[in-house]
């Protein structure tokens, strides 16, 4: 979830697409999976998304490709949530909890490391 998001009222398809790093066809599959996401319709007939959106977008891509979620669980997961800053905080402690977990796997391979020089 640290993704910037520029400060615009909105966003193209392939604007979208980059900031959240996926294909545009992820994003237009997810719409019809997600019924929150609901992208205007320029007169061109682009989609063009709401800030909205583009952080709930950066959710669902959190919670599917890094959090592990099905579509169906993180889509029950959203219904569930009545707040979409819940989940950014559930997010949010994930990552941290995801971090100490990894600083704490790093420090057990430095000792392993200094323990097999002491032995061999």
């Amino acid at each position: 979830m640290t993704t910037q998001i520029p400060d615009k009222l909105y966003f193209k398809i392939g604007e979208v697409s980059k900031l959240a790093d996926v294909a545009p066809h992820v994003l237009r599959y997810w719409e019809s999976e997600f019924s929150d996401i609901k992208p205007k319709r320029a007169t061109s007939k682009q989609r063009l998304y709401r800030r909205e959106d583009v952080e709930l977008i950066l959710i669902i891509k959190n919670l599917l490709h890094i959090q592990g979620y099905t579509i169906a669980g993180a889509r029950k997961l959203i219904i569930e949530s009545n707040q979409l800053s819940d989940i950014k905080l559930q997010i949010q402690k994930a990552e941290t909890t995801a971090s100490k977990l990894n600083s704490i796997k790093q420090e057990l391979i430095n000792l392993k490391e200094k323990l097999e020089t002491k032995i061999g």
